[in-house]
């Protein structure tokens, strides 16, 4: 099993900046790579950003320039850095644990691991 536990969200003013962070625990193995998806109110769950083990990333285009994914293995802990926050960035932030499928680049998988999700809330 696998447990992810986020923290960072909040009410921010647009143009202003947060950090996420996710700390992964439990059986760490058993994936390469993580995600960090949104979901605003009446819409689906978007992958937002995804990094690989080897800290390779890819991001939405809507978030391009704006937000960094990094992490720190030693610590098993993801980040979203996401600055220039607009009120179009407001939802609920989700971590995932998945997996990297390589090909020329990679695309991302989500594995049923999830956090129990962070309110980010930008104000206009």
């Amino acid at each position: 099993q696998v447990q992810l536990v986020e923290s960072g969200g909040g009410l921010v003013q647009a143009g202003g900046s947060l950090r996420l962070s996710c700390a992964a625990s439990g059986s760490t193995f058993s994936f390469n790579a993580m995600g960090w998806y949104r979901q605003a109110p009446g819409k689906q769950r978007e992958l937002v950003a995804s990094i690989t083990n080897s800290g390779r990333t890819k991001y939405a285009d809507s978030v391009k320039g704006r937000f960094t994914i990094s992490r720190d293995n030693a610590k098993n802990t993801v980040y979203l850095q996401m600055n220039s926050l607009n009120p179009e960035d407001t939802a609920v932030y989700y971590c995932n644990a998945g997996r990297a499928l390589y090909s020329g680049g990679y695309s991302y998988t989500p594995y049923d691991y999830w956090g129990q999700g962070t309110q980010v809330t930008v104000s206009s």
